[in-house]
């Protein structure tokens, strides 16, 4: 697991043999990342599908009621069977793009 810090937003990248490992790191940690907007950038695991991107829902569903963004990078799936309470993007641009319209909303109070 690489961990990257730009402005107000941290990005976690995949480094590790399988996606549980990554997954149960992530966990472990998550209260360091908790008050920061989260980028997981899953682009290097060949193997993720998108019942893997399932499991992170509740990682998902606790950060934003922090009122924080959780953006998860991934290529090679079908977006259109990505559940909606996953903010999922192609690429680390989208994911940065994202955090910053969503930072706007919360500013005008949406």
């Amino acid at each position: 697991m690489k961990v990257e810090q730009k402005g107000h937003t941290t990005i976690i990248k995949d480094t590790e043999s399988s996606f549980e490992v990554f997954l149960q790191k992530l966990t472990e940690q998550y209260n360091s990342y908790k008050s920061v907007n989260l980028i997981i950038d899953i682009t290097h695991d060949k193997s993720f599908e998108i019942s893997n991107l399932k499991q992170f829902s509740d990682l998902a569903k606790a950060h934003k009621k922090n009122k924080k963004s959780f953006v998860v990078v991934a290529t090679d799936i079908d977006f259109n069977k990505v559940p909606t309470s996953i903010t999922t993007v192609p690429s680390l641009l989208e994911a940065h793009d994202i955090i910053e319209m969503e930072e706007i909303e919360r500013d005008l109070g949406f």
